[in-house]
């Protein structure tokens, strides 16, 4: 025990040391101190950046010009107003053109029709000729010789003729025109682009042929009464 307390006493004294009399211990290691750093922000971020308003950005503007900020803004406005304006004119203009060139091509293509229209003469032989022009535009089989023929034996070529005497007359829709048509068939096969007439030459034959079509196959296979 003695032994011990020895050196713990010789332990402490060389843990000191004397100067001048005073005895000290060696100082702790200084703390470390963080410094603060303030991080400084761009005033003119937030008035001119992606955010910003219109008001903010002319109001930057303005202050780095030197002007007036109603100045500016009535500036702004009068620029906008402006480019508006020629916006409109601009497609107004496009507009023009686009109804110009739609005009001139509707031009074109009535010159063409009416270069490619052929005159008929105004007589039977004409009348079958258009009308079988008619015929083959929409699609209705016959042919000269089955209009012509049935065409005298029905009417003898005369496109005001009128049946007054048969069951159809009896009951009040008599047949009429070039190949005798009562005016029931006449309004269901009228063909388009034809005179809605029944005395009508050309109107009366392209009919007559559109009704033989469809229940005999063609004017051509028609023989006598239809």
């Amino acid at each position: 025990m003695t032994g011990l307390a020895t050196l713990g006493a010789a332990a402490l004294t060389l843990g000191l040391t004397t100067t001048g009399g005073n005895t000290t211990t060696d100082a702790a290691p200084a703390a470390s101190t963080k410094v603060a750093t303030t991080k400084t922000v761009d005033t003119h971020t937030s008035t001119t950046g992606p955010h910003a308003t219109d008001d903010q950005k002319i109001n930057s503007v303005a202050e780095k010009l030197g002007v007036k900020t109603d100045d500016a803004k009535k500036d702004a406005a009068q620029k906008k107003a402006a480019a508006a304006k020629k916006e409109k004119a601009e497609k107004a203009e496009k507009a023009e053109k686009a109804a110009a060139k739609a005009k001139a091509e509707r031009g074109k293509k009535q010159a063409a029709n009416r270069s490619t229209h052929r005159t008929y003469a105004n007589n039977l032989d004409g009348w079958i000729r258009e009308s079988l022009a008619i015929m083959k535009e929409k699609g209705i089989p016959g042919s000269y010789e089955g209009l012509h023929r049935n065409i005298l034996r029905e009417s003898s070529g005369n496109p005001k003729a009128i049946n007054d005497w048969d069951i159809n007359a009896q009951n009040g829709i008599p047949s009429k025109g070039l190949l005798q048509v009562i005016p029931p068939t006449f309004e269901a096969y009228h063909v388009e682009g034809t005179p809605k007439n029944i005395y009508d030459p050309v109107a009366n034959i392209t009919a007559a042929a559109n009704y033989a079509a469809d229940k005999y196959g063609s004017m051509d296979n028609v023989d006598s009464a239809y």
